[in-house]
């Protein structure tokens, strides 16, 4: 039996602390606190996606797209870094006036070289 007890020293601690904390504050505290425990345990991950998609949607309403030349820029400058466009009145939720840089066509003067 001391052998056991020698063992199993922490199980026996822990038992002793449950059995004090038993008949202190009652058993109905103690499965109240076990389920605020794993209500926390359910809460956590929930209210880190949350705040992971609040983020995210702050990121995109600062995202601006020139309607020039297509270039994505976050809200800092007032001009196209590319072609130097304004940006000031460019909604950035407006994607379908948005022109492709491939769509785009460059219009060249010919001069016959002689």
């Amino acid at each position: 039996m001391i052998s056991f007890i020698k063992i199993n020293k922490n199980l026996v601690i822990y038992f002793l602390i449950f059995l004090i904390f038993i008949s202190i504050f009652g058993f109905k505290f103690l499965l109240n606190f076990i389920g605020n425990i794993l209500l926390l345990l359910f809460l956590v991950p929930l209210l880190i996606f949350l705040i992971s998609l609040i983020s995210l949607n702050s990121l995109k309403s600062k995202v601006n797209i020139c309607d020039q030349c297509g270039n994505i820029s976050l809200g800092i400058n007032n001009s196209c870094i590319n072609c130097g466009a304004d940006l000031g009145n460019i909604n950035s939720k407006n994607f379908e006036n948005l022109k492709k840089p491939g769509e785009a066509t460059i219009e060249i003067k010919a001069e016959e070289i002689k």
